[in-house]
């Protein structure tokens, strides 16, 4: 069933799917409009900066029915925000011009000066830089909690808390959190709570379900895939996305062609992270022997109070872990030149394996002591495992484990 045609440049509601339909399902019929792109199985791309003005318009016509103007929305834009919130089972959803950009909507939208955030100690290094070096600037208290401390989130959240901000899991030591309890002390406080779903996708895990107000996801990672695009997406209630404007007065708004590519690259979201976990777990249990590993960061393995949590609330670990090396920066960058089938970059996601050293990328800012209170050692090294044969990716890192555990080993192959 779909909405009435109306004017040129008016929206129409995408075809909505039976509650029974699967994830995969939804990725390719989820964006259905009948009698709109022409026909088009294929959504066309709208590149367009402004849109005709209706002839009857409205405040209302502005606020829910007419394209006007691309930094507000676009026909384009609207179709991977779709996908998305279906799969996370929000209200409605927002595309961003990058994961960043939307966690910065999301908090400067939200809070105001003297109001508090608490927000884990254990977060990707931008989101840090962003909650330390720019927030309290406005007046804005940002409260870090760690150690023990994070478990107990009755305890972190108290009564004049306005947003909590979680990872889980989280980046690059895959630690798993109750995202229900936090729900639940984070309400009783009368707050909101934001988890950044990035690692686990919503393919294996919904924080939403769980009682989360908000997701946020740098669709640069998974929801992409291809490595080829930046953008980010939020997903919440129809109440609280409507206060988050900054995306079009703060211009965090995607092009219309990276919406393009992301809804592409969203189709094959369930079959690739369905390989990635089968290859983060052979990987992380191979790795998990290996002499020259000191440590392996995998979600669940933490404790067994993880791995309850984690084997309660996510379906699959998804296809990210860290491995600590004996011998430090050296043996990491040892086993890093002799990788064969993964590349040494930033990110993640892909259908490409890839190596970083997050002391050196994701989380270079941090002070050592920092970088030491949230485990990240100088030998930390954080893989992203692709679509790649699990075999060979097993072989290939063996391979480089084995150079980095010899002293005097050859460089690069």
């Amino acid at each position: 069933m779909s909405e009435a045609s109306g004017p040129p440049g008016t929206r129409r509601r995408f075809e909505p799917l039976p509650e029974w339909a699967g994830p995969s399902t939804r990725l390719v019929h989820g964006i259905r409009r009948p009698d709109y792109n022409a026909g088009s199985v294929v959504p066309p791309i709208y590149q367009t900066a402004t849109f005709h003005w209706p002839a009857e318009h409205s405040e209302a016509s502005e606020k829910a029915e007419a394209y006007l103007y691309t930094r507000g929305r676009n026909p384009t834009t609207d179709e991977p925000a779709e996908l998305v919130r279906q799969l996370e089972g929000g209200e409605s959803a927002r595309l961003f011009s990058s994961g960043m950009g939307a966690i910065s909507s999301v908090v400067l939208s939200l809070l105001k000066s003297g109001d508090e955030l608490v927000a884990l100690r254990d977060l990707y290094g931008g989101t840090t830089d962003f909650l330390t070096g720019l927030l309290p600037r406005y007046g804005v208290h940002v409260r870090q909690v760690a150690g023990a401390d994070s478990l107990e989130p009755e305890d972190a959240v108290r009564a004049g808390t306005s947003l909590v901000l979680l990872e889980s899991p989280t980046n690059p030591t895959l630690r798993v959190y109750d995202l229900a309890r936090w729900a639940g002390a984070a309400h009783r406080a009368g707050a909101t709570l934001l988890v950044d779903n990035t690692f686990a996708t919503p393919i294996n895990q919904n924080p939403i379900a769980l009682g989360a107000d908000l997701v946020v996801h740098s669709a640069t990672k998974y929801l992409g895939g291809h490595s080829d695009l930046i953008g980010g997406v939020v997903i919440g209630s129809e109440r609280l996305l409507d206060q988050i404007d900054a995306q079009s007065y703060l211009g965090a708004t995607p092009d219309p062609f990276a919406a393009f590519l992301l809804t592409r690259g969203l189709r094959t979201l369930a079959l690739r992270v369905h390989r990635q976990n089968e290859n983060g777990r052979r990987v992380a249990e191979f790795v998990r022997g290996h002499p020259a590993v000191a440590g392996v960061h995998y979600p669940g393995w933490a404790s067994s109070t993880e791995e309850e949590v984690a084997s309660r609330q996510m379906r699959g670990r998804g296809g990210m872990l860290s491995i600590s090396l004996k011998g430090g920066t050296s043996a990491a960058e040892r086993f890093l030149s002799r990788l064969r089938f993964v590349h040494i970059a930033a990110s993640l996601g892909g259908v490409e394996s890839l190596a970083s050293i997050p002391h050196l990328t994701s989380h270079r800012h941090l002070a050592p002591e920092e970088l030491d209170a949230r485990g990240i050692d100088p030998g930390l090294v954080r893989l992203s495992l692709g679509i790649e044969e699990p075999d060979d990716l097993v072989r290939d890192i063996r391979e480089a484990l084995d150079a980095a555990s010899a002293p005097t080993a050859s460089p690069q192959r």
